[in-house]
Formats: structure tokens, C-alpha cells, sequence
């Protein structure tokens, strides 16, 4: 059941994170670096929930 939940909880900041590079990328003077890094982020998340999965 933890395992459940922590793959609920990396989810939610997965998508939050999708939405806010989405936001980002929006706006006319958008800032490369800062939507790589956020990128990278939500690539980690992902690849923790799909390690997550796997162990279940």
C-alpha cells in the first residue's frame, strides 16, 4: 500500500511539473535553462515511478 501512494504522490508532482513546463513555454522570453532543468526533473519522476511499478 506505501507503494501505492508514492506512486500517486510522484504522479501528481509529475504532472504538476508537466503543466508548469507547459506554462512556461508559453511566454515569449522563456528560459531555456530553467526548462531543461524542469525537464530533467519531471525525466526523473518518471522514471522513479516506473522503477516503483515494476517492484510491485
Amino acid at each position: 500500500m506505501a507503494t501505492e501512494a508514492r506512486i500517486k504522490e510522484l504522479d501528481s508532482r509529475h504532472s504538476q511539473l508537466d503543466a508548469r513546463i507547459e506554462e512556461t513555454r508559453k511566454h515569449p522570453s522563456a528560459d531555456t535553462l530553467q526548462l531543461a532543468t524542469l525537464k530533467k526533473q519531471k525525466l526523473r519522476l518518471k522514471e522513479e515511478i516506473e522503477r516503483l511499478r515494476r517492484l510491485q
